[in-house]
């Protein structure tokens, strides 16, 4: 399971009207590695100096070509979001540490309730590097919180944050979570149309 974000923690009139929590499970093989590497020195060698694929950063003509790699590519694939109009959001739950943490327990309890559990031998869970370790701590509790909670006691875990330029599917967890974020939050559905069957759910939440 691998989780990104849109949107910003910012509840002000400036920051974003959205902020979206998206998890990507799969299961292995993780068949989309090998041809991404392949893309990305594609690029390097016509003078692209591209370190790793991040879906608001990229050029159209890379994005294209990674959300068509991604596509063809989505079988034991789930995608599954958290939208949270940040508005509606009570005052007393507007700290990062304590919204980000509330919302990631809330999408990972909904993905595991949902997942045949007996199928699998183990579930990894994997975030981006979180900088601030207290914000840190707060998330993995709440990780940690969920898997014990609904996990059965027979199927292992771990929860690793890695830098989601080391990891490719951190990156497409990037992409899809973007998609998301920009249909919700623009009104464009180019993207999202083109990962929309594998997206399982779309949960609107509203925190009063």
């Amino acid at each position: 399971m691998f989780l990104d974000e849109g949107g910003n923690l910012d509840f002000s009139n400036h920051g974003t009207k959205h902020f979206i929590l998206t998890g990507v499970t799969k299961e292995r093989s993780l068949k989309l590695h090998a041809p991404l590497a392949e893309y990305k020195y594609d690029l390097i060698e016509r003078g692209l100096n591209i370190e790793y694929f991040h879906a608001s950063e990229d050029n159209k003509a890379v994005r294209e070509r990674v959300f068509q790699m991604i596509k063809s590519d989505l079988k034991n694939v789930r995608i599954d979001s958290m939208i949270v109009d940040k508005q509606t959001v009570q005052t007393s739950l507007r700290q990062g540490i304590k919204f980000y943490p509330h919302i990631l327990e809330k999408l990972i309890r909904y993905i595991l309730q949902n997942l045949d559990l007996t199928k699998f031998s183990m579930l990894l869970v994997i975030t981006d590097q979180i900088p601030l370790t207290y914000r840190r701590q707060a998330i993995e509790k709440s990780i940690k919180a969920a898997l014990s909670a609904l996990l059965p006691p027979t199927l292992p875990y771990r929860v690793f944050h890695h830098d989601s330029k080391s990891n490719f599917d951190l990156q497409i967890a990037d992409y899809c979570c973007w998609a998301l974020y920009r249909k919700w939050e623009r009104s464009e559905e180019r993207y999202y149309r083109m990962i929309q069957q594998a997206i399982q759910s779309e949960l609107e939440t509203k925190l009063e």
